[in-house]
């Protein structure tokens, strides 16, 4: 007799709605729970069986998967984007737990990777170090928007230097103005500060993982890139193909087809009739993205590693830059999965002058 259980969770700020079912689909227990930690152990210890938890990716989804791990056979938390079967008929809480039970029970979950949890400080630095980072770029936008919006030239970096400011302040006659851009250099300035001390506390935690020094070795994955690239796919064996990695990346080619196959003759034959490109995935993670086409355009400048030689190879082969750039970025993408996985180091040789 199958002792599973399935329980489906609709978690919540202040509590959580949970629909346990069997292998037969029987609804057994429904219920509604504080969103404690004590409270939720309590609630499954209580049951017999073979546990299988699913929930949604939410706030409260890196706290509960950590929480409920050790405790049940099988922890899912799945892509919400991608649960369209949770929006047809009735919609509730209760009802919602009871349909994330029958899509687990019935395998029709996509799940969303949570784990390694010795990645977690540099995961959590990693975010502190994107969030300052974006933070001071909107900050540095608001200062420019301020001297553009009395008609003042401003393009480059001078005007953010601490021995430029007073000079670019007297360009401002009118005293609000200028009371404003002094508030926003000062909000610049403690932002700037923050972002050094992340930067470093990043760095010195990034030096605990072995993949450091073999990723470093690819021309234009600098230090921080590196350090990020290891807290945001924590593993490289999530991903079983190059691939699956540019999807993850937002570097996957979307392509439509259809009517791909015909009868010639009474047999059945592939009409190779060539697929639709529509550009690339859109359901991806942006900093991933923005890592691999940075470190693609940076690469892209210079004619001084196997990189930019890759890349001008690219261009003398008639292809158009921004093309290039994305292939490049894919290339870049794929050595750094071969060679973290397999441990090796980089081989310029290796780096075949083909489309990644």
């Amino acid at each position: 007799m199958d002792s599973r259980k399935y329980i489906g969770m609709d978690v919540h700020q202040a509590s959580i709605s949970i629909a346990v079912s069997d292998a037969a689909g029987k609804v057994l227990m429904e219920c509604i729970i504080e969103t404690k930690a004590a409270t939720v152990l309590e609630f499954i210890q209580g049951l017999r069986g073979s546990l299988w938890v699913a929930f949604e990716e939410g706030t409260s989804a890196a706290w509960l998967y950590d929480l409920l791990k050790p405790h049940v056979a099988k922890v899912v938390v799945c892509d919400p984007r991608k649960n369209a079967l949770l929006k047809a008929g009735n919609k509730n809480d209760r009802v919602d737990a009871r349909k994330l039970s029958d899509l687990l029970r019935a395998g029709l979950l996509t799940p969303v990777y949570h784990g390694e949890s010795g990645v977690r400080t540099l995961r959590e630095l990693s975010r502190s170090y994107l969030a300052v980072s974006k933070d001071l770029t909107r900050v540095m936008n608001r200062l420019k928007a301020i001297y553009r919006s009395w008609a003042i030239p401003c393009a480059g970096q001078q005007v953010y230097a601490p021995r430029h400011r007073a000079a670019w302040l007297e360009k401002l006659r009118e005293p609000g103005v200028r009371r404003r851009a002094e508030q926003t250099y000062q909000q610049l300035d403690f932002l700037m500060g923050i972002r050094k001390e992340t930067r470093k506390e990043l760095l010195a935690e990034s030096r605990k993982h072995p993949a450091r020094e073999l990723l470093e070795q690819i021309p234009r994955l600098g230090p921080i890139r590196v350090a990020l690239l290891i807290a945001l796919l924590q593993t490289p064996h999530r991903f079983r193909t190059k691939r699956q990695l540019w999807n993850y990346c937002g570097l996957g080619l979307r392509t439509r087809t259809s009517g791909e196959y015909r009868y010639t003759g009474g047999h059945l034959q592939h009409a190779r009739k060539p697929p639709a490109l529509r550009g690339l995935n859109v359901n991806h993670n942006h900093d991933l993205k923005n890592l691999f086409k940075s470190a693609a355009t940076r690469a892209g400048t210079s004619k001084d590693d196997p990189l930019g030689e890759f890349y001008q190879n690219l261009l003398a082969s008639g292809m158009e830059p921004p093309m290039a750039r994305l292939t490049l970025a894919r290339k870049i993408a794929a050595i750094a999965l071969k060679i973290w996985k397999k441990g090796e180091r980089f081989d310029p040789a290796k780096l075949k002058q083909q489309a990644a």
